[in-house]
């Protein structure tokens, strides 16, 4: 299978400065093409480029006739849905600040989030409408409720339809009002280090900037579908799933549920997909087992790829997906790209996906960046790497050490205004336009990024090296038995620190070896089995790097809604045995 390193030029990007001028540029070009549809059902289920566009003056309308002045915070929390989408659009290119809020967080966090980014109004879907019941009257500042489902204002409780029912559209006279694209526009809260809430401030020409980036690196089509999984409110959704896909003339269907994922490709259709690691690698543990528990496609399989190869060395591109085709039906026949972000994926997946006939590239980013700051290409690409920075983006390695790694930091058009109502956090990370990203990086000879780990994790030995827990972690999650794993420092029997590590068996494997066997499981098989694997890991590593403290818990991690583990959660005393 080839490595692709092929130097080609960006692709031509139409400019736009506003969320504003995209819209209309998608509106004029695609009208009659569809833009947004919900798999289930709901109140506007699917619109059109030319619908969308109605749907956005008429809500914008609608705003500033209930009462609410521009700039106002307006949040916004509810499933991944056409209604999100003509929300998010109204409120900024209505000239209010939006606030996209985790629909996954608890009552409290809800309400923290509400009450730190000063919003005057909220609108919402039908499950979090009991919350601002409850709530309505000690939530001070919040004196506007917008439901999605509901059909008639109750309780002064307006509902989104009949509002946008009561404003007309008049295309040759209705305009936007005017608005600055470099102020704030984006208030979107990620977590601390010890899960506090910090506003990131993003203006629409830092998002703007970002997409006609991504855009000018990796080419989508009018004809392209997304399928849309993961939760709309992260910057990698909504930047990339969302308003990426809007620009190009892309149409956005939204996925039933996680569990319907498979079915809802086959019905779209769909030609790209956006996912975090933990999903890719369901995918191909599924793909992989089928093939195993099959035995004549256990041996013919490795053949076929072989075959692939080598016709790809004589120069005969696209077989695999033909070879394939019986995979590639399972995920509706028309993929044409798995992205993937949120975190590194395992470069053996990538690479085991790609052995199918599937593209599958990834980037790197932060909420603070808008989100992306380099990217693999379709013909570019290194599945272990980042990617390549994006052309407006520069990155530069602070304060490199032997091997030549330190600190990311990054500098363009995408990087944020500021943490809201936060200078202390804001002067951290922001130094002479300059903004740190808290990993640990480095350069290879081809210009590609890699990433070694956040900063905050790094376990730093008696000797002054450095260890990247992220790197012993990726070793661990190869073995099938750890369905999760944290690397920490940790201290020995002689209160020495040492590595150590957490791991949570992947009860799936030990039934299956259960039954192979005939071997029942108890703890002290498991135990006898994980230690197992983690001595062929610590075989692989250099002695500094081993694991020397191994505990097992039955529990999985709490988990981001980008599926990223809460380190911070895991206390020290629950670490050190």
């Amino acid at each position: 299978m080839k490595n692709l390193l092929e130097d080609y030029p960006l692709y031509e990007v139409e400019k736009f400065n506003s969320f504003q001028e995209m819209l209309i540029q998608s509106y004029r070009k695609f009208p009659n093409k569809i833009a947004l549809e919900d798999l289930n059902p709901t109140p506007i289920n699917r619109v059109t480029f030319r619908e969308l566009y109605e749907y956005v003056i008429r809500l914008g309308k609608a705003l500033k006739k209930i009462g609410l002045k521009e700039r106002t915070h307006i949040a916004l929390i509810g499933e991944n849905r056409v209604q999100w989408g003509i929300s998010y659009l109204a409120i900024t290119t209505f000239n209010y600040v939006v606030v996209p809020i985790d629909r996954n967080l608890k009552e409290n966090e809800i309400l923290t989030i509400l009450h730190q980014s000063d919003a005057k109004a909220v609108i919402f879907s039908e499950n979090y409408r009991e919350i601002f019941l409850e709530h309505k009257k000690t939530i001070k500042g919040l004196d506007y409720y917008i439901d999605m489902d509901f059909e008639t204002e109750d309780e002064g409780i307006y509902s989104m339809t009949e509002i946008i029912n009561e404003q007309s559209f008049d295309e040759n006279k209705d305009k936007f009002p005017s608005i600055n694209p470099y102020e704030l526009s984006s208030l979107i809260f990620t977590s601390g280090t010890m899960g506090s809430a910090k506003g990131v401030m993003l203006s629409q020409y830092n998002i703007c900037s970002n997409i006609i980036d991504m855009r000018s690196m990796v080419e989508l089509y009018p004809e392209d579908r997304f399928l849309s999984v993961l939760p709309i409110h992260h910057t990698y959704e909504c930047t990339c799933g969302f308003l990426c896909p809007i620009s190009a003339g892309c149409s956005i269907h939204y996925a039933r549920s996680l569990k319907t994922v498979v079915e809802d490709i086959q019905k779209v259709k769909a030609t790209i997909l956006l996912g975090v690691p933990l999903l890719y690698e369901k995918v191909y543990k599924r793909i992989s087992k089928a093939i195993e528990d099959d035995k004549f496609k256990s041996v013919m399989v490795p053949a076929l790829k072989a075959a692939a190869s080598f016709a790809e060395n004589i120069g005969f591109d696209g077989l695999r997906k033909k070879i394939f085709k019986e995979i590639h039906k399972k995920f509706g026949g028309s993929i044409r790209i798995f992205i993937v972000g949120g975190a590194a994926p395992n470069p053996e997946v990538a690479k085991g996906l790609r052995s199918f006939g599937f593209n599958f590239i990834q980037g790197y980013g932060l909420t603070e960046t808008s989100p992306i700051l380099a990217l693999n290409r379709l013909r570019k690409f290194k599945d272990d790497a980042a990617g390549i920075p994006l052309p407006s983006v520069q990155i530069k390695i602070e304060n490199p050490d032997e091997d030549g790694r330190g600190e990311v930091i990054a500098k363009g058009p995408n990087v944020m205004l500021g943490y809201y109502k936060n200078p202390k956090a804001t002067e951290e990370v922001l130094k002479d336009g300059w903004f740190y990203t808290g990993d640990y990086g480095y350069f290879d000879s081809d210009g590609f990024l890699h990433i070694s780990g956040r900063k905050k994790n790094v376990i730093v030995t008696k000797t002054g090296k450095n260890i990247f827990p992220e790197e012993i972690e990726d070793y661990l999650k190869q073995s099938p038995f750890i369905l999760e794993c944290i690397v920490y420092a940790a201290k020995d029997e002689n209160g020495d620190e040492t590595i150590g590590t957490i791991l949570v068996p992947n009860a799936e494997e030990f039934i299956e070896y259960s039954q192979k066997t005939g071997k029942e499981v108890t703890k002290e098989l498991i135990e006898e089995i994980l230690k197992k694997e983690v001595r062929n890991i610590n075989n692989q590593l250099p002695i500094y790097k081993q694991i020397r403290v191994i505990k097992i818990q039955d529990q999985e991690f709490e988990k981001t809604t980008t599926q990223k583990i809460k380190r911070y959660l895991i206390k020290q005393e629950d670490t050190v045995h």
